[in-house]
């Protein structure tokens, strides 16, 4: 549908979305299997593997705790176990590049903290995410870190709204921002 000139260029913008985002990411995650001219093609694997030792992170606790900051996880321990395959398509915007980027930043200083032992390896953010709108509005909360950073990690994160519906009940949906 987009015709020889659209594929060239919707190519070429993946192509440059992964080399960018892969760029902006490297000095928190190793980045694997860079090209000769160290490039990536349109996806790039970020290797979590070290994190398991240094803070006891898995890949699947990053990629729950991306849910957390508004994100469905990308492809994690394919085709190498215990690391994340991002493959930015041509249609996500700079903005959304960005704040995906900051995202793992982000989740990047949180392993830190686990790591100087500031959270238990067993109850922290990661371990514990996603946080849904019922861990997070219960009575009890036992846990090191409070309930605004484990629901609304940074701004522009996914936020949660509630309102009455006609039966009367409440009604919890949670928003992109």
């Amino acid at each position: 549908m987009l015709g020889g000139e659209g594929l060239t260029r919707a190519t070429q913008t993946a192509i440059l979305s992964a080399n960018y985002m892969a760029t902006k990411l490297e000095p928190y995650f190793k980045v694997l299997y860079r090209g000769h001219s160290n490039l990536v093609a349109h996806e790039f694997i970020l290797d979590s593997r070290p994190w398991k030792q240094t803070a006891g992170v898995e890949v699947e606790d990053i990629a729950k705790r991306l849910m957390d900051y508004g994100f469905h996880a990308p492809t994690i321990s394919f085709p190498v176990p215990g690391t994340m395959m991002v493959e930015p398509t041509e249609s996500e915007s700079k903005e959304e590049l960005d704040r995906f980027c900051d995202a793992l930043i982000a989740i990047h200083g949180e392993m830190n903290r686990i790591a100087k032992e500031e959270w238990p390896r067993d109850n922290n953010p990661l371990k514990n995410a996603p946080h849904t709108s019922a861990v997070v509005s219960a009575n009890e909360w036992n846990r090191p870190y409070g309930r605004e950073e484990a629901a609304f990690p940074r701004p522009g994160c996914a936020s949660i709204s509630s309102g009455r519906t006609s039966d009367g009940s409440i009604m919890f949906m949670v928003t992109g921002t």
